[in-house]
């Protein structure tokens, strides 16, 4: 983005032409502002924003600003206003005026001037250069203008104040320009539960995460019923505030990854946690206290990972151990009432191997991206990365804290699908020693492809605990607890058949009233059909039959073991002489069951 350099009217001599070489050698392509009059504004390569010096407040008297605008060959441009408040009546003094092209070759497009002037409709240009130019003389009131661009190939563009309530559909997509935060405008809520329907929608959407300041971007936007109460949080340089009751809300649809990498849950190991250093440090009651990079959890109880210097070459690493996509950080300071250290801002730096590190920047710059940092110790910031990062190392080097360097932090991610995901280096590649100074770090980037990124999809991907130890052991529990049940059901059933044999015996020499033959046809049926064939047949001696009938005794038994059992084993038969003349059968308990 060309940088805004503020020329005074009725300059002479030597301060044109110094003023003139600054213009020269501080625009960046054929993107510039230039004048006394320019408001803040974001020329990005394909979307901006622009606005008038003081807006919302009244413009100055007596002033001029001009921005160049390029945009891609083969594009064309468009503008879309968001307010245009300009005192004057016939447009000769107080104007905003618009041309086709840069320089002296230049073609007005359109000229306007009025109060409380509404512009519906897209100005569009001819051709891939357009200049703005606005002017002001001497007034009494108005609030300048407020505008977005881009290039025709986004005929939904709105404008950074634009509001929920301005689109009645429950589910609707709008191009976002770059440079919302210029807007002055209030929102109110955070992701996920949503953004109050009075707040701007593409400011809302630079405070999720999912479009970017620096080159706007795409969004989705859901509307739904509202709620109670709205979060006020800090996030991507956005701090939204808290709100009450509405009748609806609005959220985003999101299509990218957007979970926890592990640090709260702990599928980052303490061993995959580094730090430059680590204040150690013993209390006035002797105890050792240790601020460890192991530390370093979002939400966690315990003391943060805090350095022992606090200078700008201090940083804090983790090593997922494979690439991943990483699209957004969340910090914390101490979070400690009586230790109140926090880092306000800081770098991200990220490797693939952790030997080639690269400082993360933003899309279209060639600076540093520095992020915004906690402004307590207690509360959370979150930061996006648009475009995503695709490293399996990352380093965190704070370049402003307060009283001292401390922090607890999570990534936000997922996983990068396994055919995109690129051949690892075959050596592991070690950290640097733990007081090692941090790299250099200038290399630029790897090439992300298109500078305006799809939003990131809110999923979570965090590491399950393993669970192998818990499968083999009830592989072996549970075959054992079924051999050791069916045992039991064994012994039960064999002692109850031995009671109620014991219960039904009359005499030594009786026969037992149970019915042997109902027992052996039930238990037969367990047991194989050849070995079944035959049974125990139980027949009477005539002799014996009239003997007991004179004498009135229970019958004694000639019994002629079953073959089968004489086979398996199960009954023991033994004929035993009892009295003269007399013989019976002693049937055994089961054996071997």
């Amino acid at each position: 983005m060309g940088r805004a350099v503020m020329v005074g009217r009725g300059p002479t001599g030597a301060g044109v032409l110094v003023l003139s070489i600054l213009i020269i050698l501080t625009t960046e392509g054929c993107r510039a502002q230039k004048g006394d009059g320019c408001g803040p504004s974001v020329l990005g390569p394909s979307s901006g924003t622009l606005s008038s010096l003081g807006y919302p407040g009244t413009y100055p008297n007596n002033t001029v600003c001009e921005w160049e605008i390029s945009v891609p060959r083969g594009n064309r441009v468009h503008f879309r206003f968001a307010e245009l408040d300009i005192e004057d009546a016939d447009c000769r003094v107080n104007y905003l005026r618009l041309y086709n092209g840069i320089g002296p070759e230049r073609s007005e497009i359109v000229k306007y001037c009025g109060l409380s002037l509404k512009v519906k409709e897209l100005i569009e240009s001819t051709s891939n250069q357009v200049t703005v130019q606005f002017m002001s003389g001497t007034h009494h009131t108005g609030r300048g203008f407020y505008l977005s661009y881009s290039t025709t190939e986004h005929p939904d563009l709105i404008t950074c104040l634009d509001k929920g309530t301005d689109f009645p559909e429950a589910e609707f997509s709008k191009y976002c320009p770059a440079g919302c935060l210029t807007s002055a405008e209030e929102i109110s809520g955070t992701i996920p539960n949503g953004y109050r329907e009075s707040s701007p929608v593409c400011v809302a959407a630079v405070h999720a995460g999912v479009a970017s300041n620096a080159v706007g971007g795409r969004i989705s936007v859901v509307s739904s019923k509202g709620i109670p109460h709205y979060e006020a949080t800090l996030a991507n340089n956005v701090t939204s505030t808290g709100g009450t009751l509405s009748n609806s809300l609005f959220t985003f649809k999101t299509n990218g990854c957007y979970g926890t990498l592990g640090f709260e849950s702990g599928g980052v190991a303490d061993t995959q946690l580094s730090a430059s250093s680590v204040w150690e440090w013993n209390n006035i009651i002797g105890q050792h206290s240790v601020w460890a990079p192991s530390g370093a959890r979002l939400k966690t109880a315990g003391l943060p990972w805090a350095s022992s210097q606090s200078d700008q070459q201090q940083w804090l690493q983790a090593d997922l151990k494979r690439e991943k996509k990483i699209t957004g950080i969340t910090t914390t300071g101490s979070t400690l009432r009586e230790y109140q250290y926090y880092v306000s801002a800081y770098r991200v730096l990220y490797s693939s191997d952790g030997q080639q590190w690269y400082i993360y920047k933003e899309a279209n710059s060639t600076q540093d991206k520095v992020f915004q940092g906690n402004i307590n110790y207690l509360h959370e910031v979150r930061n996006n990365f648009i475009p995503p990062l695709e490293a399996r190392f990352v380093r965190i080097h704070p370049t402003l804290w307060h009283q001292r360097i401390a922090l607890k932090l999570e990534l936000l991610g997922c996983q990068i699908p396994a055919a995109r995901r690129r051949q690892e280096p075959r050596t592991r590649m070690l950290p640097p020693p733990r007081h090692a100074p941090p790299p250099a770090g200038t290399k630029r980037p790897p090439h992300y492809g298109q500078t305006t990124t799809h939003p990131p999809d809110i999923r979570n991907t965090t590491m399950p605990p393993h669970t192998n130890k818990d499968v083999a052991l009830a592989a072996v529990l549970v075959p054992v607890l079924v051999m050791v049940l069916t045992a039991l059901i064994l012994i039960v059933v064999c002692a109850w058949h031995w009671r109620n044999r014991k219960k039904s015996s009359e005499g030594t020499y009786d026969l037992p009233h149970w019915d042997r033959t109902d027992w052996w046809k039930s238990m037969k049926q367990l047991l194989p059909s050849k070995m079944v064939e035959t049974e125990d047949s139980v027949r009477y001696s005539s002799s014996e039959v009239g003997r007991l009938t004179g004498r009135g005794a229970v019958p004694r038994l000639h019994a002629e073991p079953a073959a089968v059992l004489s086979l398996i084993g199960l009954y023991s038969h033994q004929r035993i002489r009892s009295a003269p003349g007399e013989w019976r059968y002693n049937a055994g308990c089961p054996l071997n069951l």
